[in-house]
């Protein structure tokens, strides 16, 4: 295993673009489970009821239930050492990019600058018939749904269901998915499309793809060139302490 931390580290140090992209896995050592998991989200509620833009907009006081859940789960969790490591390696220079599924904001927390959040996110509310945007603190929970002065619903700026990616997203994922040449894939069990595409895109214009997941995905086998059979919080510090060591023996110190 010690082999592959090194490997991993030598190939983002001599990288030009690595990116990463991340998913559920790397935020339930925070405490979020991953929404299919037997503890998550839609072993509560059925994502058919709840998890739709359909959904809501047919009865948003109902999906608002599930959304109080959400938040209060996302308000509680911290960042944890990947997303502490994540933030080193994107300041080292080592990664320019960091592409989430997750909408916890952990990533920023953690000092990630260059975010890019393919599902959304839930740090501010949205009036699903004018646009207008609002921050959570403004607005009083008294009645669900909360509502926009226009009347409207209110609802998280995260992606529900039968949307799409948000096109500023999509198009920024898809550019950095082709010009890297270092892609991490992380806690992702790469079966969600579109953003399952993003690693066949890397790999087809010749990236080294690095796969951090505890047991293996939909592309261990076909895609992944590494494989580091450990969880994020574990494996990317260990990186970082590669690449820290590979250093020290280039300057002599």
């Amino acid at each position: 295993m010690e082999d592959n931390y090194r490997i991993a580290a030598t190939k983002l140090k001599n990288a030009r673009c690595g990116i990463a992209l991340t998913g559920a896995g790397i935020s339930v050592e925070s405490g979020i489970p991953d929404f299919r998991s037997p503890t998550g989200l839609w072993s509560k509620y059925d994502p058919e009821e709840y998890g739709y833009i359909e959904s809501f907009r047919k009865n948003p006081g109902k999906v608002w239930r599930m959304i109080l859940e959400v938040q209060e789960l996302l308000n509680n969790a911290k960042p944890n050492p990947a997303h502490i490591s994540l933030a080193e390696l994107e300041k080292e220079g080592h990664i320019k990019a960091i592409i989430t599924q997750n909408i916890d904001s952990l990533h920023q927390r953690a000092g990630s600058v260059e975010v890019i959040e393919y599902h959304g996110h839930a740090r501010t509310l949205r009036c699903d018939v004018c646009g207008q945007s609002y921050l959570p603190e403004m607005i009083k929970m008294d009645e669900l749904p909360p509502r926009c002065s226009c009347s409207g619903p209110l609802r998280p700026e995260f992606v529900f269901f039968g949307e799409p990616i948000p096109q500023s997203a999509y198009r920024r994922s898809m550019e950095y998915a082709a010009r890297c040449d270092v892609m991490l894939v992380i806690g992702t069990s790469a079966t969600v499309a579109p953003a399952s595409y993003l690693p066949v895109i890397a790999k087809e214009r010749g990236a080294y793809i690095v796969e951090i997941n505890p047991t293996p995905s939909a592309i261990s086998s076909t895609l992944t060139d590494l494989y580091i059979g450990e969880s994020a919080g574990k494996a990317l510090p260990r990186i970082v302490e590669a690449l820290r060591e590979l250093k020290e023996s280039l300057t002599g110190f």
